[in-house]
């Protein structure tokens, strides 16, 4: 009992339904099955529900009512109409006159008759025709082409003609004569060689008249048109020249556009250009080309001559039918098979041996020259002698004396031959040893690379690289990659061995950046490796002079065009970059931490410098390792008297014994005194220059210093601190410098770099405490906090609330609209499916009835043929 009154209760309705609901009830009251209760979880208060309950079958079946009242009837009239359109052309329209009615529909129906709908229609009165000819006269086939000739008179075959051709001949032997000649012909019938030679001879004499009459014919039309051309001319009018001229005055000038159209007729057109080959078949390209040239020049060198090895054809004389052809040896081979496989063995033997003889010829080429004439000669003297023997047998002791002093001759004649050929071949083997070789494997260690390009000049050494780099290119081969990364650092290591020279060879390190930056394009972490370890290796051992005595000193050459290259090699305004950033910490310490001794350490510094604003020339960073160093430049170049009331930072002492290391005293030095760049080269010269060279050299850096304070000025003129950075550099140039004792030039230099820094005006931007948002007062107001509850969407604002609201109203509206759709689409198809039963039930009962009725005829036409057998 309890388990029934627990389904009575889901099956029970809430008494809270009301309208639709209760309407629905008292239909259903008869089956409560048709009732579905959409029971909720939790009651809630205030909640209004729409979809308690829910009557599945009573929708089904309004919906079915409602699409055989709509669906059903649209489907059924699908192809009908009730309603009378006219569409003939211009029936609304009042514009047009009923006579142009008449005209344009009159050529309408003409067009579609005339179309496609017709185009087989063989009853209409229309003419077909075929290339302009009537298919009508075409059928008649009367142009024949005469088998004689293609221009003839067409349409007609001669009597003999169709005779032979169709009669067998026979035609031929029946010949149009009196009753007396008959007679005598019966007597004597003509051969069959008589009767051909009869029927050619009519057959031309009938091509003769009917050329004959063709020429007479277009004579007659060439007189015809010549008489014509001549009552032409007696009609024509001319018209006076005066008429003419205004005739051609009134020309119009064509147009602008006319002109440009004609232009572009004129004009080329483009051609499809051929297709950009990738690098892996340029580098191929270019690798096959370099060996080519090679096997040219080695051919050279070893002096083979390339026309001699081309076999020339033997002379043979226009009598020679090849009768005395005689085979050297049996090249035939008896077909072998071994393992399932034909034997080609003697092949492979042959071809081996083909090509030791080619590399015997490529190492000996005299001897082989020698053994060929030789042989040549011995095989011309077989011939004769076989020649001899085969003519006359007695001669044979004339002949092979004879020979033999043919033979004698043709090797003195060969060996003057050899010596004319060496002695044309000598300066072209010369020539050819001289020459760089086009192929060049790349070097595994740095003796061979240092071995390859020594004694060589510098153009010889970039053509070396470029060929070794073009025949190993890493697409060519897997492990051409690791050998070209190698070659960078060989490449780079030779460039600081030049640079550490006696005389430094800075003209070749600067042809040899070029080949250094193509490969570290190539390969850029390999490039990058090299070099930092090469910075990495210099900063150790800065950091461990300095250690063990406590000051340093800058260093060498090669150091120095290391950093110069690293600014060509790899970007300097990056904010960090794993190579330059290395750098520009190493030259910073290089200004700080090196002492200042001489003067060649001077020029080291300002060399740096000069690097340093190439670093920072994009970027604009400040550097105060700079600043400083040239404001020491400036104190290194006072007299002690006046290098006091100012500071210098490290490495620059205030008092010390390298004081005075760029002051001038000599005044005839300072007069004599002309500007020119300091090389980098000088350096390793000071030591041997004389006392004027030194000096001028120090008035060279002076004049650099002020250049580079200059150029600083226009770097950093954008730093609020501008005027703080370049203050103790002004207060030097302006108090203590000593400018009337330096030449004019230098005055000109010294005031175009003080012009520079007094000239810049100070923008400095005031201190302004940052603008929030007023605090407002505290109040009392309670503040309402949206409590979020679960499983609702959330909004900010009232639009997006709508938003939300309108898409999601959107997706409803799709959903019910796909589904109402398919329900549509199951339902015509029920719709075709019960005409097709119905179709096919008509279809059965019909036949059904025809073979009933055909039974009963049947089984009628026994009984009667029965009924004949019995009487």
């Amino acid at each position: 009992m309890g388990k029934a009154t627990k389904r009575k209760k889901k099956a029970s309705v809430p008494s809270t339904a009301k309208g639709p609901v209760k309407s629905a009830m008292a239909v259903v009251k008869s089956n409560p099955f048709e009732v579905k209760v959409n029971r909720q979880k939790f009651d809630i208060l205030g909640r209004k529900t729409k979809n308690d309950v829910g009557l599945p079958g009573v929708s089904r079946s309004k919906a079915i009512k409602k699409r055989n009242q709509t669906l059903l009837k649209e489907y059924k009239e699908r192809e009908k109409t009730n309603v009378f359109k006219d569409k003939r052309f211009g029936e609304y329209n009042t514009k047009i006159t009923p006579e142009e009615k008449m005209i344009r529909r009159f050529t309408l129906e003409r067009q579609q008759n005339y179309g496609k709908k017709n185009i087989y229609n063989l009853n209409e009165d229309e003419e077909l025709t075929h290339y302009g000819q009537s298919l009508a006269e075409i059928e008649k086939l009367n142009d024949i082409v005469d088998s004689d000739s293609d221009t003839e008179e067409r349409g007609t075959l001669s009597a003999e003609l169709t005779a032979a051709h169709f009669g067998g001949g026979g035609g031929l032997l029946r010949k149009k004569v009196s009753s007396e000649q008959q007679d005598e012909e019966e007597e004597k019938p003509k051969s069959r060689k008589e009767l051909i030679e009869e029927m050619i001879a009519k057959s031309k004499q009938e091509k003769q008249e009917r050329q004959t009459r063709r020429e007479s014919a277009l004579e007659l039309t060439e007189k015809l048109d010549k008489d014509w051309k001549e009552i032409q001319t007696l009609i024509a009018r001319k018209a006076p020249k005066s008429e003419r001229k205004d005739r051609e005055v009134e020309k119009p000038k064509p147009d602008e556009y006319d002109i440009i159209v004609r232009e572009l007729g004129f004009e080329m057109k483009a051609k499809p250009s051929e297709r950009l080959k990738t690098e892996e078949e340029l580098a191929k390209e270019e690798q096959a080309r370099l060996q080519k040239l090679e096997a040219d020049r080695l051919r050279r060198m070893r002096g083979i001559d390339e026309e001699a090895n081309q076999k020339r054809p033997s002379h043979m004389s226009a009598d020679d039918l090849a009768d005395g052809f005689i085979l050297d040896k049996d090249d035939r081979r008896l077909l072998s098979y071994k393992d399932g496989k034909i034997n080609i063995e003697n092949e492979e033997e042959k071809g081996e041996e083909g090509e030791e003889e080619e590399e015997e010829e490529g190492e000996e080429g005299d001897n082989e020259d020698e053994e060929e004439s030789q042989e040549e000669s011995a095989s011309e003297d077989e011939e004769d002698a076989a020649a001899d023997g085969h003519s006359d047998l007695e001669s044979d002791l004339e002949s092979e004396g004879e020979a033999a002093e043919n033979k004698e001759e043709k090797k003195h004649e060969a060996n003057e031959n050899e010596s004319q050929n060496v002695e044309k071949l000598d300066p072209k083997r010369e020539a050819a040893k001289s020459e760089l070789p086009y192929t060049f494997a790349v070097p595994e260690s740095y003796e061979t690379f240092k071995s390859l390009l020594a004694g060589r000049t510098i153009e010889q050494q970039l053509i070396i690289l470029e060929r070794i780099q073009k025949c190993n290119h890493p697409s060519l081969a897997v492990g051409n990659k690791a050998k070209l990364e190698k070659l960078f650092g060989f490449l780079l290591e030779y460039i600081g061995e030049l640079a550490t020279l006696d005389l430094p060879e800075l003209r070749t390190i600067d042809k040899l950046v070029l080949p250094l930056y193509n490969l570290c394009q190539m390969f850029p972490e390999a490039a990058s490796d090299s070099i930092r370890f090469i910075l990495r290796d210099a900063a150790h051992d800065l950091e461990e002079v300095i250690e063990v005595k406590g000051r340093a000193t800058l260093p060498a050459l090669d150091t120095l065009i290391y950093l110069k290259i690293v600014s060509l090699l790899f970007p300097t305004s990056d904010f960090w970059h794993p190579v330059v950033t290395p750098a520009f910490i190493y030259m910073s310490q290089l200004l700080t931490k090196c002492r200042i001794t001489t003067l060649q350490d001077v020029i080291k510094g300002l060399f740096i410098c000069c690097l340093f604003l190439e670093y920072v020339s994009l970027s604009r960073r400040y550097v105060p390792e700079l600043i400083n160093f040239l404001l020491g430049v400036l104190h290194i170049s006072l007299p002690k008297s006046q290098a006091q009331g100012y500071t210098v930072v490290h490495p620059f002492t205030p008092v010390g014994k390298n004081l005075e290391l760029l002051l001038v005293c000599d005044k005839e030095d300072l007069k004599s005194w002309e500007k020119q760049n300091v090389p980098l080269s000088i350096v390793t010269r000071l030591k041997e220059a004389s006392r004027t060279e030194i000096n001028h050299t120090r008035l060279s850096c002076l004049a650099l210093c002020f250049d580079l304070i200059k150029k600083c000025a226009a770097l950093y003129e954008s730093l609020p601190s501008f005027h703080e950075i370049m203050h103790p550099v002004r207060i030097l140039l302006t108090k203590h410098m000593p400018v009337n004792e330096y030449p004019e030039k230098m005055q000109e230099w010294y005031h175009s770099a003080l012009k520079e820094l007094e000239n810049k005006v100070k923008h400095y931007i005031p201190l302004v405490c940052e603008k929030k948002k007023p605090v407002p007062l505290k109040q009392y107001t309670p503040k309402i906090v949206k409590v979020l509850e679960f499983g609702r969407k959330q909004a900010g604002s009232k639009k997006e609330q709508e938003r939300k609201q309108l898409i999601q109203r959107h997706k409803r509206e799709l959903k019910g609209a796909i589904r109402e759709i398919r329900k549509d689409n199951q339902y015509l198809a029920r719709m075709q499916l019960s005409e097709i039963m119905e179709r096919d039930a008509a279809r059965k009962r019909k036949v059904k009835e025809l073979l009933g009725s055909l039974a009963t005829q049947e089984g009628e036409w026994k009984a009667m043929k029965r009924k004949k057998w019995k009487n």
